[in-house]
Formats: structure tokens, C-alpha cells, sequence
């Protein structure tokens, strides 16, 4: 057993990286009283096993198990965003499949600026790309159940891990416990809807004390919400046809219907005295259902044509329709290894397979330009992202008289292999039809299926070195170096570098301060995908039709014809990250810490300024079989379009005390973010400007209070989201609307009713609080802006009995 712990600690530390990490008063806060060994040695970001939390060089927030299970909902998405006030996270509905798959940002930054691991092995990529193009993991794919903590990097760390690591590095440990436990969970919102079912079962085993082996299902069945007016078109519509029976309101705006069943596996096993096997990973499978923009029978959708006479698709939709918009999800990840120790040296080598689907569906829809020859219901195809990852590591500890302490020396090698795969949906789900001749729209309306041409596999490798190293140069001072080479067949190679340090000032307060490189490459999505999107202007009420095409493709090609456009090949994001900060702690109980940052990233990713078609360029996209060609009225691509400077500061403060016959755990934490565009396209272009600066609060902080007396807990919290603000999302873009700040009070209580029984009744939005209403989308019956950076629906509570055998 004892070489048990040696190893399951190293094996932890070796998955990371060079750099220490600190602990800050707001991650042994964020779950309450967190095991004191959880508050004195970190795995996330070092190689240096006998690092304590406040000995560390750049902040971390920690988060336990009983965080999470205290929020309500089941995504962790959510629950990760109410804890760490600089992580956000947007409902998004009628965002196509990013209703499903959310982006979250880090520090103001894009969704795949923040690297996920899993036990310290990167996670794979979810298939989606979002608006932005973003293209980050999953993290609502992951059992919270099956979460033992979640450590989440402050600090630029691509040096350590590679790509993605911009903005920070989220590592969820996975549980590792022996014993038996359940949960079962009720909630629902104030309104009546959203009603949310949760269940959950644990087993974990101890292997005659040579190892363990650990398993949890969890599944959950969560129903929609509405936060919907009529539409004013729908009432005029109503009242000019009473005969027909409009439904109200005639489209919903709120989360999807949702379903899915997560397990986890996590284990590991001592072969010899000196070497273990370990194995662990994920698997989630999920199905989900949402509306989108209803087609007023008056629309052009409706109009009637020459080549089916005998077609009126009011005979089929005489309330006109919204199509429903399903996804049917799956995903896998799967980490195999051995770790152990020769003399100094201790290894780590693994391999890892992580696999994302999604599979889309329509119904209640129309492929228009095939009038009666149009199924109402579409297969659209699929999305899967494919990632193999081999990883070679070590470490060796240096004995020497020249410092103060010990040199660790850490080195390793990965390699990497990505396939992003389309396929093609049903034919009449992208179909050109006779009637697109006479404008009816062509292709599953709503959503176009892939066609062939937009469909195939798409690859890239990557090879990466790295070292780093970490020593005492004296009692007080602490510093650490790390290098990363990394070189990928789509667009070479790139080096990264980063230097960390420490300097305790006395033994309760130290300066700590980093400085790295950074980089995020494209991802084979991003370089070659296509995509065909529908959207509704909110002046006109009419759908419009946009695409957005592959920068090495034919349509760009045509577009580059222009004098005005230079559309070209994606390269790697780089970035330089600067941070510095100062750290407190006491025997009172008294923690506190203040981090201040600048980001600066050139090339950021994104998409080019959208160009309208001319009537000859939209003849040239028909003549090449583009998909809708002959209803798009503007295109865009992914390009390296842009250069930022984000700055902020990270302050929390924290106190543990007893009052009375209980423990008291107070804390502040809060985070003051700004992002300044400083070049490219986007400078010029205002309004994508604007959406990048203003369009998630600068400002975000919360205030909780924890008091444990006996066998009960009473927990409050107080969020604070600064103000912020939003588009119209009309063809245009142009109509902007300013958010002011909002505060949402939570509260809970738990009580363990016998040794083995526990009750908890959580209350999120106590006071029901509701944000301004968004006036210029009243006409589409959307009563709150659709980005808002928190829940819109009101207030939640939520019931749940957690049991353990």
C-alpha cells in the first residue's frame, strides 16, 4: 500500500506539467471544507511531488465533488460557471447545435482557448464548431458524478500541454473511492417547466491493496423551457385568418428537450513493486430536441409554383411551422497506460482514443423546392471528430549542491492524430429542386443536410517535444522553465516557452509571477468543413441564407476575384501571456489572493467579414452544385483574422471560523476582465468589434457563506454578472442593445439525516430575478436576449437524496 500511494501520486503529477500551481482562497473554498490533502498538494500544471498549494506559482481554483453536486443542473458547463466567476457559459437557443454543445469562455477568451483533461490526459474535441468557429470539448459529456474534484488553470500553459492552452487548462480528477453510493434528483423552475430528473449509482472497489477500480452511471431526462411572447406577425396573421388555430406562442425560446446516459470508469493496478497499469475513461450517449424560427404562412416559403401546380404547403402547414431541430449524440474517450519508478526516474506512457458524433434530424419542416415531392421529416447527417494521442514522460530528480533544492527534470514526447469526418444526410435534405428555379428555397428548411460535396474525412498530425525543469534557487525563491516544440503536417512547426517564480516575502505571504508563449493550432474542421446556415431578420421577418465556406476551396477562390477580399490558408493562433500576483494565508483561517493578467493573442481565429453576393457570383456558387446556392445571400470563412489584448485581475478572499456550536466559511471572489481588438479585419468592422469587447460582462464575482452545525449545512450564495452587450443577429448585425448588471441570491440546505441518508434542497435564483428584456427581438417572441452569460428562465430548486451503502 504504501507504494500504492507513492505511485497514484506521481501518476497524477507526471500527467501534468512543469510549472507550480497555487491553490487560492477561492479554490479551498469553492465545495466548503475540501480534505486537507486536497488543500496541500496540487496535480494540475507541475512535476514536483512534494509541492504544497501555497508553496505554488500561479493560481488554481479547485473544485470538489460537493460543489457540483450542490448546483442543480447537470451540465457541468453550468455548474463550473456559477463556482469560478472568470468562466461564463451562454444558453444559446436557435443556435443550431450549439444549444447542445455550449461554448464556455475562460477569461473572456474563446471556448477552445482553455485546454480540458481528464485524470491530466487532454480530452478530445467535440464535433461541433460554433459560430466562431471555436471548436473545444465537450465538458457537458462528462458524469459529474464520477467527478473526485476539478482543478481549473488560471495561466497560459500551451509550453506544458500544447495546443489550446491560452486562456488555462480545466484537469477533472475522476473518483477513485471504495464504497457504494446513489443519488436521485428532482428540480424544476418557478414557471413550472424545465422540469429535470437526475439519477446517479457509484461503485468502487479496492483491489486486494494494489490498486482500485471505480464506476459510476449517471442518467438524466430534463424538459424544455418556453420564456416566449406571441409574435406580433402571428397575431396579425391570426386575426386575418380566424379559421386558422395558431398555436401560442407559435415558437418556443428557452433550453431543449434534453436525455442522456454518462458512465466513467477509472482504475488502476500495481503490476510490480515499481510499476503500475492504470486504465480510465468516458462514455456518454445523448439525444436532444429544439425549435427553431416559425415560417409565417405569408413568407416566401409559402409561395406557389409553376412546376407542382397542384402543391400548396398551406394545405400541409396551414399555421404556418417551426421546424424541430434533434441531435442524437455519442462520446467516448478511453486512456490506457503503465507509470513507474527506476532509481530517480519515474515514467509514464500511455495511449488514448476519444471519439465525438453527433447526428442531426429535422421534422416539421419542408425542402420547399421540391414541393410535393418533399418529406416533412430529414436525416441531416453527421459531424465526428476522431482523436488518437500517444504520450511518452518522465521525470528524474537531480540531486545537486548548486541550489537550494533538488533539480526536477521532466521531459516526455507526444504524439497526436485528428480525423474530422461529415457525412451526407438524406438526399432531400440538400436537395436543388425544380422549383429553386422560381426562389423557393432549396434544402431541409431550417437546417441544410450535408450534401456529398461537403462531406468527407479530414486529417492532421501533430509531434510534440517538451522539457521543463523546477528547483529552490534559495529558501525563498522558487523558479521553474519549461520548452515545447510541436510540429503539425498541415502548416509546420512551433515553439513555446514559459518561465514561473515565487518568492515568499514570509511564511504566510509570497509574489508569484509567470510569463509563457503561447499557441492554438486549426483543427481539420476549421480548415476544410463547410456550412450552410439559415438566420431571421428581425426588421423584415424573412429567413435568410448565409455560407460559410473552406478558405482553400473554390469559393473562396471566387471571392478573392474582388479587389477588396484576401482570403487565405488558417495558420496557428499565438499568444503572449503575462501574470502577476500575491498570495496570503494565516493559522486564523484567513486566505487571500489577488492575480493580475494580460493576454495577447495575434491571428486570433475567427470568421472574415461577410461578403454579399453579386447576382454573377451567386450564378457561379449554383453552377458549382453549392448547396442553397441559388437563396444565399452572403458567405463568409474561417480566417486568422484578428489581434487582442485582454488584461484583468483575479481577487478572493476567505475565512473559516467557529461561531457558536458550527464552522462558518466566508469568501469573496471576483474577476475584472477587458478585451481590447488592437488589429485586423475585425478593427475596421464595428460591429464585430463591438460583439468582441462587449459581449460577455467585464465584471463577475460572487459572495458565499457556508455554516455547519451538527448534521446540517446552510449554504448561500450571491452572483454578480456585470453589463454587457448583444446583437440583433439580423443579416446585417447592426442593432446593438446594452445589458445592464444582475444579481441572483441562491440558497441551500443540507441535512444528513442518518450516517448513510443525506437531504439536500437547493434554491438557485431565490427572488425569481429576471434580466432586461430584449427589445429589439420582441417581433421574433423572444422575451430575453437568446447570449445571455446566465440562466434567463428564473428562479430553480431542486430536491435530491444522496445515499451510500
Amino acid at each position: 500500500m504504501k507504494h500504492l500511494n507513492k505511485t497514484a501520486t506521481y501518476g497524477c503529477l507526471v500527467l501534468a506539467s512543469s510549472s507550480t500551481l497555487a491553490l487560492s482562497a477561492h479554490a479551498q473554498e469553492v465545495a466548503g471544507a475540501a480534505p486537507a490533502n486536497l488543500e496541500s498538494i496540487i496535480v494540475t500544471g507541475t512535476r514536483q511531488a512534494n509541492r504544497t498549494v501555497f508553496d505554488s506559482m500561479a493560481p488554481i481554483d479547485l473544485i470538489d465533488a460537493s460543489a457540483i453536486d450542490s448546483t442543480t443542473s447537470e451540465d457541468l458547463l453550468d455548474s463550473v460557471a456559477q463556482i469560478v466567476p472568470s468562466f461564463k457559459v451562454q444558453r444559446l437557443p436557435m443556435a443550431d447545435g450549439q444549444v447542445f454543445v455550449r461554448p464556455a469562455s475562460l477569461r473572456g477568451l474563446s471556448a477552445d482557448h482553455t485546454l480540458v483533461l481528464v485524470n491530466g490526459k487532454r480530452l478530445h474535441r467535440a464535433a461541433l464548431l460554433g459560430s466562431n468557429g471555436a471548436q473545444s470539448a465537450d465538458l457537458a459529456s462528462i458524469p459529474s458524478y464520477a467527478i473526485k474534484r476539478i482543478e481549473v488553470l488560471r495561466d497560459g500553459a500551451s509550453a506544458q500541454y500544447g495546443s489550446d492552452a491560452i486562456a488555462g487548462v480545466i484537469n477533472i480528477i475522476l473518483d477513485d473511492k471504495a464504497g457504494y453510493q446513489a443519488f436521485s434528483q428532482f428540480s424544476q423552475y418557478f414557471e413550472g417547466d424545465g422540469t429535470a430528473y437526475r439519477a446517479g449509482v457509484q461503485g468502487g472497489w479496492d483491489l486486494n491493496n494494489r490498486g482500485y477500480l471505480a464506476t459510476t452511471f449517471e442518467y438524466y431526462d430534463a424538459e424544455r423551457t418556453a420564456r416566449s411572447r406571441q409574435r406580433p406577425d402571428a397575431e396579425a396573421y391570426q386575426a386575418a385568418h380566424p379559421e386558422v388555430t395558431l398555436r401560442n406562442p407559435v415558437q418556443d425560446w428557452g433550453q431543449p428537450d434534453r436525455d442522456a446516459l454518462r458512465f466513467a470508469l477509472n482504475s488502476q493496478y500495481s503490476l510490480t513493486d515499481n510499476t503500475d497499469a492504470y486504465l480510465f475513461g468516458t462514455y456518454n450517449q445523448g439525444s436532444g430536441m429544439s425549435d427553431f424560427n416559425w415560417r409565417n404562412p405569408e413568407s416566401s416559403v409559402f409561395n406557389k409554383s409553376e412546376t407542382y401546380p397542384n402543391f400548396d404547403l398551406k394545405d400541409l402547414y396551414p399555421a404556418g411551422f417551426a421546424p424541430h431541430f434533434g441531435q442524437d449524440d455519442r462520446d467516448l474517450s478511453i486512456y490506457v497506460g503503465a507509470k513507474g519508478i527506476v532509481g530517480q526516474l519515474s515514467w509514464d506512457a500511455s495511449v488514448s482514443q476519444g471519439n465525438n458524433k453527433i447526428d442531426y434530424q429535422l421534422s416539421n419542416t419542408i425542402n420547399a423546392s421540391l414541393g410535393s415531392d418533399s418529406p416533412t421529416a430529414f436525416y441531416a447527417g453527421s459531424l465526428e471528430q476522431d482523436e488518437f494521442t500517444a504520450n511518452l514522460d518522465a521525470s528524474y530528480l537531480l540531486q545537486n549542491d548548486w541550489f537550494a533544492d533538488d533539480l526536477n527534470i521532466a521531459f516526455g514526447a507526444e504524439y497526436r492524430q485528428e480525423t474530422y469526418k461529415v457525412s451526407s444526410g438524406d438526399e432531400a435534405s440538400y436537395l436543388v429542386g425544380p422549383a429553386a428555379k422560381e426562389g423557393l428555397p432549396s434544402g431541409s428548411n431550417g437546417f441544410f443536410g450535408f450534401s456529398p460535396a461537403q462531406s468527407g474525412d479530414f486529417d492532421q498530425d501533430s509531434v510534440a517535444l517538451y522539457v521543463d525543469m523546477e528547483t529552490m534557487l534559495s529558501s525563498a525563491w522558487t523558479i521553474g522553465l519549461a520548452a515545447r516544440y510541436e510540429d503539425f503536417s498541415e502548416f509546420g512547426d512551433t515553439q513555446n516557452g514559459k518561465i514561473s517564480t515565487r518568492y515568499a516575502l514570509s511564511d504566510h505571504a509570497a509574489l508569484r509571477a509567470t510569463y509563457s508563449t503561447g499557441f492554438r493550432a486549426p483543427t481539420p474542421g476549421q480548415l476544410f468543413s463547410e456550412r450552410v446556415s439559415q438566420g431571421l431578420d428581425t426588421n423584415t421577418l424573412e429567413v435568410f441564407t448565409r455560407g460559410r465556406y473552406s478558405p482553400q476551396g473554390e469559393i473562396a477562390q471566387i471571392i478573392n476575384a474582388r479587389s477588396d477580399a484576401n482570403i487565405a490558408s488558417l495558420t496557428p493562433e499565438e499568444s503572449n501571456n503575462l501574470s502577476l500576483g500575491f498570495t496570503y494565508q494565516d493559522a486564523s483561517g484567513l486566505n487571500a489572493s489577488i492575480d493580475f493578467y494580460r493576454i495577447s493573442i495575434s491571428d486570433r481565429f475567427g470568421t472574415s467579414t461577410t461578403f454579399s453576393l453579386t447576382t454573377d457570383e451567386r450564378a457561379k456558387l449554383i453552377a458549382l452544385g453549392v448547396t442553397g446556392a441559388e437563396s444565399i445571400t452572403s458567405v463568409n470563412f474561417f480566417q486568422n483574422d484578428y489581434d487582442t489584448k485582454t488584461t484583468g485581475v483575479d481577487l478572493v478572499l476567505s475565512r473559516k471560523f467557529e461561531l457558536g456550536e458550527g464552522n462558518l466559511n466566508l469568501v469573496a471572489a471576483y474577476n475584472y476582465n477587458k478585451t481590447e481588438v488592437t488589429g485586423g479585419d475585425i478593427s475596421r468592422n464595428e460591429t464585430q468589434r463591438i460583439l468582441l469587447e462587449e459581449r460577455l460582462p467585464k465584471q463577475a464575482g460572487n459572495l458565499s457563506a457556508s455554516y455547519s452545525w451538527a448534521d446540517i449545512t446552510l449554504n448561500a450564495k450571491l452572483r454578480y454578472y456585470g453589463s454587457w452587450k448583444d446583437s440583433s443577429g439580423n443579416a446585417d448585425g447592426d442593432i446593438f442593445q446594452q445589458f445592464g448588471a444582475e444579481t441572483f441570491f441562491d440558497i441551500g440546505l443540507n441535512y444528513d439525516i442518518t450516517p448513510a441518508i443525506a437531504l439536500s434542497l437547493n434554491v438557485e435564483n431565490l427572488f425569481d430575478n429576471y434580466p432586461e428584456e430584449a427589445t429589439f427581438q420582441a417581433n421574433r417572441g423572444l422575451i430575453y436576449s437568446r447570449n445571455a452569460p446566465y440562466d434567463s428562465d428564473g428562479g430553480n430548486y431542486s430536491l435530491r437524496v444522496d445515499m451510500k451503502f
